[in-house]
C-alpha cells in the first residue's frame, strides 16, 4: 500500500486549501500565548502595539514597485480579532448543555456585541456576561460575513457563583513566521503565503488589529518523517517593526515601519506564474539568529488553477539546510523562492512524511491580493 503524505500548513489548522482526501493538516507557524488587549494595555510599553486598529483604506500601502526585496526574515506576529471568536463549548447544566450552543452559536462565530455593548476582548465579554445577573443576553455575532442575533440564558456556576454561557472565546493569536517580500519604496510587505487561522476552529481570524515583532531564531528542532521540525524564536513583545492590514487566505499583509529591517537588501524583479519552471531554484531562509541565507531547492512540479495556495511542489537539495533543519520546518512559511534571479513565490507547506519536500505559492497570487486591499 502506498504511504499517504500528510502536510503541514503554517499556522492554519483546517482543510482550507487541502489537496484532497487523506491529507491531514497541523500547525506550522508556531503559536504562543499572548495577553489579551485589556490586560496588555495596562503595560505602557505595549499600548501602541496592542491597540493597533485596522488601518483605514486611505492609509493602507500596497506594493507598487516593479522590484521587491525577497526578505526571508523570521518575525513575530501579533493578531487581534474584531471581537471574541467562539472556539469551544462547555456543558453548564446537569443535562450537559452549553447555553451558548443551545441558543444556536457555532464554532467560529465572532461575537461583537452583548446586550448592545461592543465586545473588544475576552475580558469585555466576561464582564458583560457577569453583569447580566442571570438575565437573558442578546448576543450579536458575525458568521460567514453576516450578522446574526442570539438570545442566550446564562447559568450560574455552583463553584464560583459566577454566571456563564458555556462558551470558550479567543481574541488574539501570535506566532513566528517569515516575511516574503517588502517594497523598498513604501515598506509594504507580504508574509506567510497563507492566512492566520484559529488553531481550534480552523477559521480565518478576522483581523481587528495586529503587528509584527522583532525576533530572532535561537534554535531548531530538526524535522523527521512523520514529525515536522520547528524553529524556536525569541520575540521583543514591546518592540514592533510593522503594522498588519489584512489577514487573507494567501498571506498576511501590511507595512514595515522599521526600515532597518530591509534598508540594505537588494530588490529583485518578480516573475509572473507562467515564467516559473520546474528545475533549480533557491529559497531565502532565516534558521539562525536574524541572518538570512540562500539555499538550493528544486521546483519539482507545477499546479494549474490549484485551489488554495499551492502553485508548486519544491524539494530542498541544499546539504547545509538538510543538515540544519532536515528540510522545511515550522516557522519557514513565507520563505521567498527565487528562480533565474527573480522572486517567484514563497514556501507554504511541508510534507510531514517527507520534510525535504513541500509546497509553495506564486508571488503573482500574493501580489494580486496585496494590491486589491
Amino acid at each position: 500500500m502506498q504511504k499517504q503524505n500528510k502536510w503541514v500548513r503554517a499556522l492554519c489548522i483546517s482543510g482550507r486549501g487541502a489537496a484532497g482526501a487523506g491529507l491531514a493538516l497541523a500547525a506550522a507557524l508556531l503559536l504562543f500565548p499572548l495577553p489579551s488587549r485589556a490586560s496588555a494595555a495596562s503595560a505602557p510599553a505595549q499600548i501602541d502595539s496592542v491597540n493597533v486598529a485596522k488601518t483605514d483604506s486611505d492609509e493602507t500601502v500596497r506594493p507598487e514597485s516593479a522590484r521587491l526585496i525577497p526578505l526571508g526574515r523570521a518575525t513575530g506576529i501579533k493578531l487581534f480579532s474584531e471581537g471574541a471568536m467562539v472556539v469551544g463549548f462547555a456543558p453548564m447544566t446537569e443535562q450537559g448543555v452549553s447555553p451558548a450552543e443551545a441558543a444556536g452559536l457555532r464554532l467560529g462565530d465572532l461575537i461583537i456585541q452583548v446586550n448592545g455593548q461592543p465586545v473588544s476582548s475576552n475580558e469585555t465579554m466576561a464582564q458583560a456576561v457577569g453583569q447580566s445577573q442571570g438575565g437573558p443576553l442578546t448576543i450579536l455575532a458575525k458568521r460567514d460575513g453576516e450578522q446574526r442575533s442570539f438570545t442566550v440564558q446564562p447559568v450560574q456556576e455552583a463553584a464560583s457563583g459566577q454566571y456563564r454561557i458555556g462558551a470558550w472565546v479567543r481574541d488574539s493569536l501570535a506566532g513566528i513566521g517569515t516575511i516574503t517580500y517588502v517594497d523598498p519604496a513604501n515598506g509594504a510587505f507580504g508574509a506567510l503565503g497563507h492566512g492566520v487561522c484559529d488553531q481550534d476552529t480552523g477559521e480565518l481570524m478576522p483581523i481587528g488589529g495586529g503587528s509584527l515583532m522583532r525576533s530572532q531564531v535561537v534554535g531548531v528542532k530538526k524535522g523527521q518523517s512523520g514529525q515536522p521540525g520547528e524553529l524556536t524564536g525569541e520575540y521583543e513583545m514591546t518592540r514592533d517593526q510593522g503594522v498588519l492590514y489584512q489577514n487573507a487566505d494567501d498571506g498576511i499583509y501590511g507595512r514595515l515601519t522599521d526600515e532597518s529591517v530591509y534598508s540594505r537588501q537588494q530588490a529583485l524583479e518578480t516573475a509572473p506564474k507562467e515564467e516559473i519552471k520546474t528545475g533549480k531554484a533557491q529559497i531565502v531562509a532565516n534558521v539562525e539568529g536574524s541572518q538570512t541565507q540562500y539555499y538550493d531547492i528544486e521546483i519539482v512540479k507545477l499546479y494549474d488553477d490549484e485551489e488554495g495556495n499551492r502553485d508548486m511542489m519544491v524539494q530542498v537539495t541544499d546539504k547545509r539546510l538538510l543538515e540544519k533543519t532536515g528540510g522545511i520546518v515550522q516557522g519557514m512559511s513565507g520563505s521567498p523562492i527565487i528562480q533565474n534571479g527573480k522572486l517567484v513565490g514563497a514556501v507554504t507547506h511541508v510534507l510531514v512524511n517527507d520534510p525535504c519536500r513541500g509546497y509553495g505559492i506564486s508571488i503573482e497570487r500574493m501580489l494580486e491580493t496585496a494590491r486589491s486591499l
